[in-house]
């Protein structure tokens, strides 16, 4: 039972790796959609030019890790976003990420750093890309 156990959460990691990228991605967009629409509720914190260009790194790099295009670099870009604002919002209103609010930074930057390193999963443009060009007869 154990080995069995053991075989298939092997076979099922990288879907789960596709559907960790995809609901990560969407929740990410939420937050830049709220910083740029006010969508689906208008941002709490005052805007400045860091803020706004914040809100268009995850409206625009969201969709795209959440269709898995481009994955690793945009994933490595937005973790650095993540760490960039950890370290320029939380961190100096205290040490701890439970008491300066920056646990969702701070989660998204090894998320992100997790999906550049592994890749986005079999569901994704990436791995369609791959497969396709794998299919085509060499020249």
């Amino acid at each position: 039972m154990q080995m069995s156990l053991l075989g298939a959460s092997a076979t099922a990691a990288p879907h789960i790796l596709s559907l960790l990228r995809l609901f990560a991605a969407g929740s990410f967009f939420s937050h830049g959609s709220m910083k740029i629409f006010s969508w689906p509720a208008p941002f709490e914190y005052q805007m400045s030019g860091l803020v706004y260009i914040a809100g268009f790194m995850e409206v625009i790099g969201g969709p795209l890790l959440a269709i898995g295009l481009m994955t690793r670099p945009v994933a490595f870009m937005l973790s650095g976003l993540m760490a960039f604002a950890y370290f320029m919002a939380h961190a100096p209103q205290n040490f701890f990420p439970v008491l300066n609010g920056g646990e969702p930074s701070m989660l998204y930057c090894f998320l992100f750093l997790y999906i550049s390193a592994a890749g986005p999963g079999p569901w994704s443009v990436d791995a369609a890309m791959a497969r396709r060009a794998n299919l085509r007869p060499a020249r």
